[in-house]
């Protein structure tokens, strides 16, 4: 039997979310989870990779249980008992047996923060950056996003790609309501390169305090070159923020 699990975890301890060889990986720590406590090997598969570092408010896996969870309510209690303080299971859920966390989503959401000013209990969870920055102009440049299907400036070498082509459906940028000083950046997309989102993010901010103009980053996006494109952003501030599926991969449960 086949379940998606809900989760979010703070990336700073890990070598991202893929398991890796001599490293700890946010898979591997779950899969030890509940192997322990469905008393089977268990095989997790994610929504997609997150690199070192790089946080989670939402993420999806799924997994198989040959003997099946008698109740997924009581699997999310232990697990949150077992597993380390910076991951926390959010719900289990049957879905059908073909249904994929990675390859039935439809979209996508990141979310990045930046503090401009210096906050004590933002540095694990936001790019201290205090520089000051033209949200406007971020903004205009990030609109940009949208009119462009290949993101092959923002994408890292080497990576195994099939396609560098990706379809956002929005990217701007706000003030958190209860900071001014805190900068957030939504983007929501198909699918995400590696390292794309903040190279993204870093060269929008090179945007927002006058190294470009909007005309030169759409420029970079139009050029297909990633040496044009700044430095990625940190990792600390970046969290996947969403993952969005169709309601033909879930199980309708009788009492439903």
């Amino acid at each position: 039997m086949r379940y998606f699990i809900e989760l979010s975890y703070d990336g700073a301890a890990y070598c991202g979310w893929q398991r890796q060889p001599d490293a700890l990986t946010v898979q591997q720590t779950l899969e030890q989870g509940l192997s322990t406590l469905l008393r089977e090997p268990i095989e997790v598969v994610g929504a997609g990779r997150t690199d070192t570092g790089v946080n989670a408010s939402y993420y999806v896996a799924h997994f198989d249980c040959e003997k099946g969870v008698e109740n997924c309510a009581q699997l999310v209690y232990k697990l949150n008992l077992i597993l380390p303080h910076d991951v926390a299971v959010k719900s289990v859920r049957k879905v059908k047996e073909e249904a994929h966390a990675r390859f039935d989503a439809i979209e996508r959401e990141y979310t990045y923060y930046i503090s401009q000013r210096k906050n004590p209990f933002r540095r694990y969870s936001a790019w201290q950056y205090y520089v000051p920055l033209d949200m406007e102009c971020m903004n205009e440049a990030a609109a940009k996003l949208l009119e462009y299907d290949d993101f092959t400036s923002f994408a890292k070498l080497n990576s195994n790609n099939k396609t560098n082509i990706c379809r956002v459906v929005r990217a701007e940028w706000r003030r958190a309501d209860d900071d001014a000083d805190l900068l957030i950046f939504t983007i929501r997309a198909d699918r995400f390169l590696r390292n794309m989102i903040r190279a993204i993010v870093g060269t929008l901010v090179d945007v927002g305090r006058g190294r470009y103009t909007v005309e030169d980053f759409e420029r970079i996006l139009h050029s297909r070159d990633l040496s044009l494109s700044s430095a990625g952003a940190p990792a600390v501030g970046l969290f996947l923020s969403d993952v969005k599926y169709g309601d033909e991969v879930y199980v309708v449960e009788e009492s439903e």
